[in-house]
C-alpha cells in the first residue's frame, strides 16, 4: 500500500481571516482546539507567530506526553500559518528528525445570506515529513503510535477534531 504523505480538511467559520488567523498563530493557544496538542511554551511576548519563531509544542494521546520543537516556516496574516515539526522527546525535544508540517489557510468565503468578509475557509494540512523512514517501518511505528492506524488516517481525525472545536468557538466573532 502506498503511504500518504499530506492529508488536509476544510471548514467555513463564521468569522473574519484576520480574527482567525491571529488565534490560530499563537501556538501557546493551540490546546485550546487540538485533540493532542496542550499548547506551546513560546520563548518570546505572546502574540501571533513570526516566521523563524522556534516554539516546544507539549502534546499528549491517551497517558503518553512528549515536547516536540517546532519553527514557523510561514506568517502571512489572514493568510497563512505553518510550522516545521523537528525534533521531538518526552520532556524536552532531543531527537532531532524531520517530522511533520502543520499549514493553516484562510480563504475568505462568500456567507449564506451574501455577505462578503465575515466567513473564512480554514484549511489544517498535516504533512508526513518523514520521508527517508521506509514505507514497512513507518507503517508498523504508525499502527504501534496510533493503536492501529496510519499516522495520515489518524490525522484526519485530529483534524477534523480541531477544525469543529475551532469552529464552536470563533463562529460569530466579529472584527477587532
Amino acid at each position: 500500500m502506498t503511504r500518504t504523505f499530506t492529508v488536509s480538511r476544510s471548514i467555513v467559520v463564521q468569522a473574519p481571516p484576520s480574527v482567525v488567523y491571529e488565534q490560530v498563530s499563537r501556538p501557546t493557544q493551540m490546546g485550546r482546539w487540538s485533540p493532542e496538542n496542550l499548547g506551546a511554551t513560546v520563548p518570546e511576548a505572546e502574540g501571533p507567530a513570526r516566521v523563524g519563531l522556534v516554539f516546544d509544542g507539549h502534546n499528549k494521546r491517551g497517558a503518553v506526553r512528549w515536547t516536540t520543537r517546532c519553527t514557523v516556516t510561514a506568517a502571512d496574516p489572514g493568510r497563512r500559518f505553518a510550522f516545521r515539526v523537528h525534533a521531538i522527546g518526552l520532556k524536552r525535544p532531543r531527537l532531532r528528525a524531520p517530522i511533520a508540517t502543520w499549514e493553516y489557510r484562510f480563504e475568505e468565503e462568500q456567507t449564506d445570506d451574501g455577505t462578503a468578509g465575515v466567513a473564512t475557509r480554514v484549511t489544517e494540512t498535516w504533512t508526513d515529513d518523514r520521508r527517508s523512514w521506509p514505507d514497512v517501518v513507518a507503517g508498523v511505528f504508525d499502527r504501534i503510535a496510533t493503536r492501529g492506524q496510519t499516522f495520515a488516517v489518524f490525522q484526519v481525525g485530529n483534524i477534523d477534531r480541531t477544525l469543529s472545536n475551532l469552529k464552536r468557538e470563533l463562529d460569530g466573532v466579529p472584527s477587532r
